[in-house]
């Protein structure tokens, strides 16, 4: 492609410049508004600049690689709700071994659920969980944060949903699904287990540290478990056995008190008393009088204990009945609340089932070969219905700010490649990048390496993609599908060089800076140590693996 005039090429670069500028640092003092509004802004200086028309723009859109987005982003969202997540954490802690097995259980988990769900999404749900599981354990969360950010990086590139960029070289190269997992997977496992023995070798000292006090803030996983459980049913049979132990200790009482030997218990407790020994002088000096008062004291006890016997067994009597009506009424009421919990969570498992099922079908279709966009937007339709609710809530949590980006992106590296720079500089990278040469792939990774890191990987494929699959094509078919794959590797694993590289990076970063139950920095340089040495040695084995 030929170069674009001078003052086209002048204008372009500068609207690719302030899209790189707000892409890469998207808090600049001078312009805080954001990667989103950054890209829009680089498209929109695009057409001010006369460097695309409208329709240029518009055109420069790809539905088909925004509808994928979208789908993957719904689909991801409803197996957050049906505890997809919640379940892929407990495998972390499922009979761990120390510090070592747990940090490889996060290199595994991560990778094969950021190759299904998305590494952004897989980054955004496990980082809280890591953190709770390290100050429960009181462990460092700095090498267990670096194993999760690059290991979604690594085992995003297996699959076309794994990340945006795969879903760009999918789309565009019409690869099947089946044959880029095919293609890639080798690579993918053999770059987990050299990524977490490159952690186990930097941070063996670290997590060998036996911690022997453990925090008293580490008990939040069990705390949730707990106030989910429901004791309600327990509760109420022990408060009814505790209320008929009353009510028999009332009525063993009441018993004896109305019992008909209780007057004349009374006559003999007066004949003995009177029986007492007492002086001759006492005995003669009582009157009559004395005598009858005490009779008619005697009497009157004793319809007194009658009109209390009798006001005692009408109060027993209306307490049974009340006791029993309250019964009768608590009995049925606890049955309905227990069929009630039993239908509700026969109801949500049957829910979850379906979720699951929805989404094995829609990897089946991809692995089938159909289309990926319109899969993807059928099993996120399909989860809409079949929650049989208001899809609202679900639908908010949707990414809409990503696919505005994409948007504004595709805008604006096509008003670049318009200038023609992108193709004068593969011009003279070409002759030393071919496909079928060990130095040429060699050169060509560090290119896809170095542009990855600077103008970020989506950027990149769009910029070098079918270029470099034209120069391969020239060959033959299999280095063009080759080409494509060794792109999605290059571009995908590039991302772990620095924090800057990935979103997934600055998604670990963000969630650990602000998590409520461990806050935690994770520095660029500190990254950068682990970053480099990982980079350089997965993606060279892995271009050793990829057919």
């Amino acid at each position: 492609m030929a170069m674009a005039s001078s003052v086209k090429v002048v204008l372009g670069s500068i609207a690719f410049a302030v899209f790189w500028v707000l892409a890469v640092f998207p808090a600049v003092p001078f312009l805080p508004i954001g990667r989103t509004a950054g890209s829009l802004l680089g498209a929109m200086l695009m057409v001010i600049f006369r460097v695309l028309t409208p329709d240029q723009a518009y055109a420069a859109i790809d539905l088909p690689i925004l509808g994928l987005l979208f789908g993957t982003m719904v689909v991801s969202i409803y197996l957050e709700r049906a505890d997809m997540f919640k379940y892929l954490g407990k495998l972390l802690l499922w009979k761990t071994q120390g510090a070592k097995d747990l940090l490889c259980r996060i290199c595994l988990i991560s990778a094969i659920s950021s190759a299904l769900f998305t590494n952004d999404t897989s980054c955004v749900v496990l980082t809280e969980f890591v953190l709770k599981v390290a100050k429960q354990h009181n462990l460092p969360p700095h090498p267990f944060l670096l194993a999760l950010a690059s290991s979604a990086n690594i085992g995003s590139a297996a699959t076309p949903i794994g990340n945006p960029q795969n879903l760009v070289i999918a789309v565009q190269s019409k690869i099947p699904f089946g044959k880029f997992v095919i293609g890639i997977l080798p690579a993918m496992l053999v770059g987990i287990f050299v990524n977490a023995l490159i952690l186990l070798c930097m941070f063996w000292r670290l997590l060998s540290v036996h911690k022997d006090e453990e925090d008293p803030a580490g008990e939040v996983v069990e705390e949730e478990d707990v106030s989910s459980h429901r004791f309600s049913p327990a509760t109420l049979s022990h408060s009814a056995s505790l209320n008929s132990q009353e009510w028999n200790s009332r009525l063993e009482t009441a018993d004896v008190k109305s019992s008909p030997n209780f007057s004349r218990n009374i006559d003999n407790v007066e004949t003995l008393r009177n029986r007492l020994p007492s002086s001759e002088n006492e005995i003669n000096n009582v009157h009559s009088g004395a005598l009858d008062s005490a009779r008619n004291s005697i009497a009157s006890k004793e319809e007194i204990v009658d009109v209390s016997s009798h006001k005692r067994e009408e109060t027993i009597l209306s307490e049974r009945s009340a006791s029993n009506n309250t019964l009768r009424d608590a009995c049925p009421t606890e049955s309905l609340e227990g069929k009630e919990n039993l239908t509700t969570r026969w109801k949500r498992l049957l829910w979850k089932s379906g979720v699951y099922l929805v989404t094995i079908g829609m990897l089946i279709a991809l692995l089938m070969g159909l289309n990926m966009s319109w899969c993807a937007i059928t099993a996120a339709l399909a989860l809409v219905v079949l929650d049989f609710t208001d899809a609202r809530p679900s639908l908010e949590k949707v990414s809409y700010s990503l696919l505005i980006f994409f948007c504004g992106m595709f805008i604006t590296v096509e008003g670049f490649n318009k200038t023609g720079i992108p193709s004068a500089l593969w011009d003279f990278m070409e002759p030393h990048a071919h496909i079928d040469r060990a130095t040429g792939i060699a050169v060509l990774a560090l290119t896809i390496l170095v542009l990855s890191n600077l103008a970020s990987n989506v950027p990149t494929v769009l910029l070098l993609g079918a270029r470099v699959a034209a120069s391969a094509a020239a060959i033959s078919a299999a280095e063009e599908k080759k080409a494509w794959l060794l792109l999605a590797w290059v571009s995908t694993v590039a991302g772990n060089l620095s924090l800057l590289g990935s979103a997934a990076n600055l998604i670990v970063c963000e969630q650990a800076r602000q998590s409520p139950y461990l806050a935690y920095t994770l520095s660029f340089w500190s990254h950068l140590k682990f970053g480099v040495p990982s980079t350089l040695l997965v993606t060279a084995i892995g271009l050793t693996l990829i057919r």
